[in-house]
């Protein structure tokens, strides 16, 4: 009996889950982002939207550097084209942008400064140099307080490869399509990292063009992959000042260690 009103729950869910209308929003410079709305697009087959501002921006990456400073410091955001798609229309939409100075690149300032998405649910995507997931994922949540704003998915732009096989995995888990996936386990308690952890973080960080700091404890689950680390790790902050972060790293079988994200 308790299987069956299981079954019968999970079918509810993806009942509910399939009834709803999404819709893919996003924003690319230089086509990686765009690249995972297109894998996210032929996974959940929603309708896609790409974000486009007026003028242009170069795809040079000193240049955009100088653009969007320059509009944060001035308090400007770039116009954008008119958004074809009806937002109204939609009940889910992912958004997706990559990562400047730490939060959603400025066309989605542009974005939310004209739309509240009230009423509606907004998954954040987004692809990045070391991470920023989690501080664009809350300032939407700041700047869309009408909205939902849901558990995310971000990728390294060296490691977007991967996107389609972590995608599949977070939208079963999500409920954004149908399947289901083994949970994976919590990381065990932080202890001092090893000579053989220290090692593995060395290999995963050292081709990042900027020191990440140096790992002080560590926590490890095991995947049916392989190995998933989560080191604490303590460097300087954008201000030089003494700072701590979570830098996550996975080890596949056969393959080299790989940072995934870095949470500050």
């Amino acid at each position: 009996m308790k299987k069956l009103l299981l079954s019968i729950a999970i079918a509810s869910m993806f009942s509910s889950v399939n009834a709803q209308k999404q819709l893919i929003l996003y924003f690319s410079e230089t086509g990686t982002t765009e690249a995972v709305a297109k894998e996210l697009k032929q996974q959940i087959n929603a309708d896609m939207e790409r974000i486009e501002t007026v003028v242009p921006y170069s795809g040079n990456f000193q240049e955009t550097i100088q653009r969007s400073q320059r509009e944060m410091q001035n308090g400007e955001t770039p116009e954008l084209k008119p958004i074809k798609s009806k937002i109204n229309d939609y009940d889910v939409i992912f958004l997706g942008y990559p990562i400047w100075f730490g939060t959603y690149a400025m066309p989605i300032s542009s974005l939310v400064k004209n739309n509240d998405f009230a009423g509606k649910t907004i998954v954040p995507f987004c692809t990045f140099g070391s991470g920023g997931l989690n501080t664009s994922s809350d300032a939407l949540k700041k700047a869309l307080p009408k909205a939902k704003i849901m558990t995310g998915y971000g990728v390294r732009t060296a490691r977007v490869a991967a996107a389609s096989k972590e995608l599949d995995r977070f939208l079963k888990e999500n409920g954004y399509k149908k399947g289901s996936v083994e949970k994976l386990p919590e990381y065990s308690a932080q202890l001092p990292v090893t000579d053989e952890e220290k090692t593995i973080f060395d290999e995963a960080c050292s081709g990042y063009q900027f020191p990440l700091g140096t790992p002080q404890t560590v926590g490890k689950r095991q995947t049916p992959d392989g190995m998933d680390y989560m080191y604490t790790v303590k460097g300087r902050g954008q201000n030089g000042d003494n700072a701590t972060s979570i830098i996550y790293v996975t080890v596949n079988k056969g393959a080299k260690p790989e940072f995934t994200q870095v949470v500050r």
